[in-house]
């Protein structure tokens, strides 16, 4: 269905018409207005929340989209413009425009910024997962809270270790919890997490069509307590990085709550800013 937009009334005219324009002074009203590539972001957005274009699917040309929002293609140009620097879309040279996903090789370290201290993610090599637990419980306050739930509503946690290369072995680097919402993610287990071997985030898109968009984090230096040690095979006074995340899918919905702690004597955190 095409989709059509016509300009409001300007104020003066609502006054003339409401037979006001003589009246006592009063409050103007400020309509609330947005650029109109902005509306076609918008409906594009609304597109891939409902699974009009998978990820990794191209989505239709620009010249498709302007005639089915009776928009001139400089507009679509725009709106897509903003969706791909916020990687949500993904432009291919020649090949057209493709929705992001996070199977993508420069896209699956986008929300992993521990780096090793020599080479890179790249000749370090994937991490070797190991899921310690999995399982359904019901969702306490500091759980329920930042991912918009009510307490006591049911949710997955999953606690995993990442272990990297060096020196001939791998060395257990990261320790996370995950809480999950039960809803969206039923049927996820602890046997399809350990099968999997590509990104956690693909699969969620694959298996569950949750695409992870955004994240927000807090990081802090802690102490670990002495489970959180044994784990990580350090020395109870030894100082790690603390990075709490919360990562949305679109509509700003929030869909994952993870709490990990990092070694930080062969890898650094690395964030870039622009």
């Amino acid at each position: 269905m095409a989709h059509t937009f016509s300009p409001s009334s300007s104020p003066s005219a609502d006054l003339a018409s409401s037979g006001q324009e003589n009246g006592p002074p009063r409050t103007p009203l400020t309509p609330a207005f947005s650029p109109l590539y902005q509306q076609i972001k918008g409906l594009i957005l609304q597109s891939l929340q409902a699974g009009e274009w998978k990820p990794g699917e191209s989505i239709p040309s620009e010249m498709d989209l302007a005639a089915r929002f009776r928009v001139s293609q400089g507009t679509v140009r725009k709106a897509i413009d903003e969706l791909a620097a916020e990687n949500l879309l993904l432009r291919r040279q020649g090949k057209g425009t493709f929705v992001a996903t996070h199977a993508e090789q420069h896209v699956r370290y986008r929300f992993l910024k521990l780096m090793p201290d020599h080479g890179s993610v790249d000749t370090e090599g994937p991490a070797q997962r190991h899921i310690i637990d999995c399982k359904r419980l019901r969702a306490s306050a500091d759980v329920a809270r930042p991912l918009g739930l009510r307490t006591g509503d049911a949710v997955l946690q999953v606690r995993r270790v990442l272990s990297f290369a060096a020196n001939g072995g791998f060395v257990p680097t990261i320790v996370e919890d995950l809480w999950l919402p039960g809803v969206p993610f039923k049927g996820l287990t602890a046997e399809r997490l350990a099968d999997d071997r590509g990104p956690m985030y693909a699969m969620f898109e694959a298996e569950f069509g949750i695409r992870m968009v955004r994240a927000e984090e807090k990081i802090r230096a802690v102490l670990p307590d002495a489970d959180q040690a044994g784990i990580l095979q350090v020395a109870p006074a030894t100082p790690l990085l603390s990075v709490e995340r919360v990562a949305y899918t679109y509509n700003d919905t929030p869909m994952e709550l993870r709490r990990g702690l990092y070694r930080t004597d062969t890898h650094h955190y690395r964030n870039d800013l622009s």
